[in-house]
């Protein structure tokens, strides 16, 4: 049954059509992925469906029950209270339904054949396991922790900086937990850290979303299906990122010549995320079976989690030893022990690294670990306190999110040619038209007289990437270039960057992105430690997550081995609680009818008639969801049965 359902939805602002016979249905626990270029008529869309924007014309079918949250990109909050007080004060309703199931199952007790009281105790534990909120102040801990925000728990929510209070908003957000969320680019002003923490509270807790990102790495984990609006018309598509580039491909290659630039760039991505994924997939397949044979071990073998720790730091150390080639090019930067704090806080200790003419180098780490400040170095407006730090003689091409390079009183055709003219030199030696040049930035021909002043945010980032790529310079520097941009801009700006011919230094918080363009790394690892690594991003977040996982199973089996034996006076636990007894009695059931339906599944892939008629892409990933689902029941099976012989050991 569908939750929201828009039919034949028409929108225009003035003479410019944002949906013409749009239709768009989402139903309980689909997460689907809104992407398009930018102007295009996401964000209208989400308004319509907030009733903050009427259609012009259609049907717009919406569940008055349904409980419909949208995370704002400004959010506001009541003066006088803190960070604490503004997430608990989304989750009243919520707290209200725990002291009540307290309140009844202490009756319960004494009056177990009331049906009334029963049937109210299971619909509120039915509202607070959609919640997930059995242990909600645990919850409400650890979201802070991941999400940097427990250092300010008890400040004034109101003087935090706008990232931060976004994080306020989103953290009180998923602990409510809506019945739709909407979330307009949830990973702005996340590290990779809190976005990977985003993703298993996601996916954890089956939310039903509707979201818009250009981070592709998180549409490809999140997705269950991808909108993409173009020309004030709503494709669909099955599965994440990688799914949508194959259908997307298939699609363009059946499309007239004139599309050809879109087809390669489209080859290009499908090729390189098919590969990439493919590669790390195999890689997940092997440490996830290793893992778990681990797991099981655990109990009685500590020296097995050494081992795999051991092994995985041998892996990493691999290849961030890897030898470095001291050929003919030219250095541009040289670095010996250098040394950097501000104020009190040390953030770049003892530092090492060369940065030669043709270096592809990401920076990455937690947000507030020194990133920025080493940008500033290498821009020399920053000093550092101790250590050889040594710049070549060379012109450096900067990119930051304050766009200091752009003039908001001169238009675009005095941005480019300031001296007169209609034509712009490009730093790989090409002259074009700026015109030509600028529809490769996505700007239409009438923007050309446009005042930078009066563009958009992202329509600006895109303005001084042109502007940068327009510059003669042997190395460019960019600060977060991903920042407000959509995805067809974040490729064209790929493009150029793997065709840029001098050195390249960038922050990004941007997995994708790093991935695809970064060679090398500068991880800072948030203890004024930089550590130098030639792995790709995401293959260093999944070691070094890892190794986090068996410290964390090494400390619990530790614990688990020197404990003393618990004293009378505690109570020791003798049954499963209400919730664990209900899934205990659902889940064989449950388990059974999802190995029917994996085998079902099968059956059809083996079939031509019938996934030729599903699309085999759709059965593919169906498969891959159910089978998911499927290991997440067993799983809760399995440790239900340990929790059962661990009362009559």
């Amino acid at each position: 049954m569908a939750l929201i359902d828009l039919q034949n939805i028409n929108k225009q602002y003035d003479i410019k059509t944002i949906l013409k016979d749009a239709n768009f249905t989402l139903t309980q626990g689909q997460r689907i992925a809104v992407i398009g270029q930018n102007g295009q008529g996401k964000s209208t869309l989400f308004k319509i469906i907030m009733n903050q924007v009427e259609p012009d014309s259609g049907i717009l079918s919406i569940d008055k029950s349904l409980k419909i949250e949208m995370l704002d990109q400004q959010p506001k909050f009541k003066s006088g209270i803190n960070v604490r007080q503004a997430i608990e004060e989304q989750l009243t309703e919520i707290k209200k339904a725990k002291k009540e199931y307290e309140d009844i199952t202490l009756q319960v007790s004494t009056d177990y054949e009331n049906q009334d009281l029963l049937k109210r105790q299971s619909q509120l534990a039915t509202f607070i396991d959609f919640h997930n909120a059995w242990d909600l102040d645990n919850t409400i801990e650890r979201v802070l922790k991941e999400f940097q925000l427990k250092q300010y728990e008890f400040k004034d929510v109101n003087l935090l900086s706008g990232g931060e209070q976004r994080r306020v908003s989103l953290a009180g957000l998923l602990l409510k937990k809506p019945d739709v969320l909407l979330l307009d680019e949830p990973t702005n002003h996340l590290d990779v850290y809190m976005v990977e923490f985003l993703e298993s509270l996601l996916l954890k807790n089956n939310f039903t979303l509707l979201f818009i990102s250009h981070d592709r790495y998180f549409i490809d984990n999140i997705a269950t299906s991808i909108v993409e609006v173009e020309g004030g018309t709503l494709k669909r598509f099955n599965g994440g990122y990688s799914s949508y580039l194959e259908q997307k491909q298939q699609m363009l290659e059946n499309m007239q010549k004139d599309h050809e630039n879109l087809i390669r760039l489209v080859k290009r991505e499908a090729h390189w995320m098919q590969r990439g994924v493919t590669a790390r997939r195999k890689r997940n397949e092997r440490r996830k079976a290793e893992y778990f044979d681990l797991k099981k071990k655990a109990k009685s073998n500590p020296a097995a989690i050494k081992k795999m720790s051991v092994e995985l730091q041998r892996e990493q150390k691999a290849f961030n030893s890897e030898e470095k080639q001291q050929n003919k090019k030219k250095m541009l930067y040289e670095l010996d022990d250098i040394c950097k704090k501000l104020g009190d806080k040390e953030l770049i200790k003892d530092f090492t690294s060369r940065i030669l003419q043709k270096d592809t180098i990401a920076i990455v780490g937690p947000n507030g670990s020194g990133k920025s400040t080493l940008l500033k170095i290498f821009m020399e407006k920053m000093l550092v306190d101790s250590g050889k730090f040594k710049k070549g003689d060379f012109n450096i091409g900067y990119f930051d999110q304050q766009r200091e390079m752009l003039d908001d009183d001169k238009n675009l055709m005095e941005t480019f040619c300031p001296n007169g003219g209609d034509r712009v030199a490009l730093n790989d030696g090409r002259n074009l038209h700026v015109y030509g040049y600028l529809k490769n930035f996505l700007f239409p021909r009438e923007y050309l007289d446009k005042k930078i002043g009066v563009l958009s945010g992202g329509e600006k980032n895109r303005v001084a990437l042109a502007l940068l790529f327009t510059k003669d310079v042997d190395c460019l520097i960019l600060d977060e270039p991903t920042n407000d941009l959509d995805i067809p801009t974040i490729n064209i700006l790929e493009e150029y960057l793997q065709n840029f011919q001098g050195a390249l230094i960038f922050v990004s918080h941007d997995r994708y992105f790093v991935d695809k363009i970064a060679k090398k790394l500068f991880v800072f690892k948030g203890n004024a430690q930089v550590e130098e690594s030639f792995q790709a991003y995401t293959e260093y977040l999944e070691i070094e997550k890892e190794l986090r996982d068996l410290e964390e199973l090494e400390r619990n089996t530790a614990k688990q081995q020197t404990a003393p034996k618990a004293k009378n006076s505690q109570k020791k636990q003798t049954k499963l609680s209400y919730k664990d007894q209900r899934d205990y009695d659902s889940l064989p059931q449950e388990i059974e009818e999802l190995e029917e339906k994996i085998e079902e599944i099968n059956n059809c892939l083996a079939n031509p008639e019938c996934y030729e008629q599903k699309g085999i892409v759709a059965v593919s990933k169906e498969l891959e969801e159910t089978e998911a689902i499927y290991e997440q029941k067993v799983e809760r099976y399995l440790e239900l049965e340990e929790l059962i012989e661990s009362f009559n050991p």
